[in-house]
């Protein structure tokens, strides 16, 4: 079983040296505990995902001058809620869900914000 995510949950990078929590603007309806249920759409730069302070990757690549970690995602977390939980039209956001960044990358939830399962 895999716990719901929420609103400020802490997601880490593997290219990046910080965590960074996770906003939701998915949707503004459903909450758990006080915070807003996340979507597998909550996959935007900048708009959910800030950046995980300083990337090795393209640090690597330019030579050691430190280059900072913005997500660089395209699709949404995967694979997301394979059951009935929904929000909406889109899966929940579970914390085992893992999302892609074009750098190299891969994103995780470190932290689900809350304790609720969910099965998935």
């Amino acid at each position: 079983m895999a716990d719901a995510v929420v609103a400020m949950a802490q997601l880490q990078c593997t290219c990046g040296d910080a965590p960074t929590p996770l906003w939701v603007t998915s949707q503004m309806t459903v909450k758990i505990g006080n915070q807003y249920a996340a979507t597998v759409m909550d996959h935007a730069p900048m708009a959910n995902i800030k950046p995980f302070g300083t990337c090795k990757t393209l640090t690597a690549s330019a030579s050691g001058v430190p280059t900072p970690c913005v997500p660089a995602t395209t699709s949404p977390w995967s694979p997301g809620s394979t059951s009935v939980v929904k929000i909406g039209n889109f899966n929940a956001l579970l914390s085992t869900d893992k999302l892609a960044c074009s750098v190299g990358g891969m994103i995780s939830i470190t932290q689900a914000g809350q304790s609720g399962t969910v099965d998935t």
